[in-house]
């Protein structure tokens, strides 16, 4: 571990400290409501699964969702290869399902042809634009990607949605559980 300070970044109010003023800034962006996704990425031969917690729809006529992902990532990569994506919606009960994809993926079982198989170590099946998608998921949403706009440390995405399913009755959103979030978790990211 580093004895060095992490580096405050963005201003500082004129007379604030700017330690104390770094850690509640960190504190509030944290405490935004967030919901934890897996997102899958595809270019040629080349897959991976990811967590991502920055997503919103942007549009409604057409249907865009946008995606916040680091810039020095394999999935970042993959998207500006491939310009596809799939989210996957987990149950709030699959909470332990984000912690596999913190990391690229290594554990990669998927045949080319049927686009079924695993990836660390769960099964997954192949979206229409080729995309992997958890099959645990209680929904999820295939897009291609239509802007990409560098902002950063991170590069947000806007995907139109193409195709989508879910395995719920009713509505998708996970039954009783709902959708996993943020705080379902112990994990935080951003601040």
């Amino acid at each position: 571990m580093s004895d060095r300070p992490v580096p405050i970044v963005g201003p500082v109010p004129d007379g604030a400290d700017p330690d104390a003023y770094d850690r509640l800034r960190r504190r509030v962006l944290w405490s935004l409501p967030t919901g934890l996704y897996v997102v899958g990425s595809r270019a040629g031969a080349r897959r991976n699964l990811m967590t991502i917690s920055w997503v919103t729809q942007l549009a409604m006529d057409p249907k865009l969702v946008g995606i916040g992902v680091e810039a020095t990532s394999l999935t970042h990569e993959l998207l500006e290869e491939g310009g596809v994506f799939a989210l996957s919606l987990l149950p709030r009960a699959e909470r332990a399902v984000v912690r596999r994809y913190a990391k690229p993926v290594r554990d990669v079982a998927v045949d080319d042809a049927s686009g079924t198989g695993t990836m660390q170590g769960l099964a997954v099946h192949r979206g229409s634009t080729g995309a992997p998608v958890l099959d645990v998921a209680v929904s999820w949403l295939d897009c291609e990607v239509r802007h990409v706009l560098a902002l950063g440390s991170h590069t947000l995405f806007v995907g139109e949605v193409v195709d989508c399913a879910t395995t719920a009755p009713g509505d998708g959103a996970g039954g009783e559980g709902g959708v996993l979030r943020m705080e379902d978790t112990r994990m935080n990211y951003g601040g």
